[in-house]
């Protein structure tokens, strides 16, 4: 299965961090955000990324080449920073298939193997890896409706009011029907092009979404404390599998 990563914002808010590099290449626990994206797209068998770029786009492709682990690279130019779905669109002409979306300044540490599983039953248009959060931090986020089935009804950018603390984690399988839900987008309050909005039209002509409860942890690295919390995080786990192996060997 291909693999779309969007990699094109400038990163304003975790500034000074971004203020020589993109924001995918500001380092957590020693490596590049999107090296930890590329990590978790490989364990999933992925066939190709996709990877939208932007500002300070020659770095990213300067430090990844045109392949990461032997897998091929296809970049792809956001010429400006209009919302999700425009950066998806980016991408249209080299998918072939069903494919895997994930946000570039995402870290995982989680049951994203379910996900695509759950892509490729033939009930389901798309799936979409969300997280229980507090209310006070919802808005933060895309916000999502669900019914008694687990499929997703409706699904809020940023709201300020939240109809509910479950939200996109930044991690999603779609079939290409999304591309043509991403023509139809119009903008925003906020002036984009927003992915949510074309999810919304997916499940108004009567597509399948299902929504996978997120087991483990993601980081949005959106601030400076984001990327300290997810440099705690690693470490912490990489010593706790380092007592394991340590207790095996004794």
């Amino acid at each position: 299965m291909q693999a779309v990563v969007l990699a094109a914002g400038k990163g304003t808010r975790l500034r000074p961090l971004t203020d020589d590099r993109p924001k995918g290449l500001v380092e957590v626990d020693g490596k590049p955000i999107l090296t930890h994206c590329f990590e978790r797209l490989v364990e999933l068998g992925a066939s190709e990324f996709v990877v939208v770029v932007g500002y300070r786009k020659e770095d990213i492709i300067d430090h990844y080449g045109d392949s990461f682990d032997g897998i091929p690279i296809t970049y792809c130019h956001q010429r400006e920073t209009k919302g999700l779905a425009h950066a998806l669109l980016t991408a249209e002409e080299y998918i072939d298939d069903d494919f895997m979306l994930i946000l570039g300044d995402n870290i995982f540490e989680a049951n994203l193997a379910d996900v695509v599983r759950r892509q490729s039953e033939e009930r389901t248009d798309a799936a979409f890896l969300v997280e229980e959060v507090p209310y006070e931090q919802a808005s933060r986020f895309g916000v999502c409706n669900t019914n008694d089935y687990g499929e997703i009804t409706e699904v809020v950018e940023k709201p300020e009011d939240p109809p509910s603390n479950l939200v996109m984690t930044g991690f999603y399988t779609f079939s290409p029907a999304i591309f043509h839900a991403c023509h139809l987008v119009q903008p925003s309050d906020r002036g984009e092009y927003e992915l949510s909005d074309a999810v919304d039209l997916l499940i108004r002509s009567g597509r399948t979404i299902d929504a996978i409860p997120l087991d483990g942890w993601r980081i949005d690295v959106g601030y400076p404390e984001d990327r300290d919390e997810a440099e705690r995080r690693l470490r912490a786990a990489r010593g706790a599998e380092e007592e394991v192996a340590e207790s095996a060997s004794d």
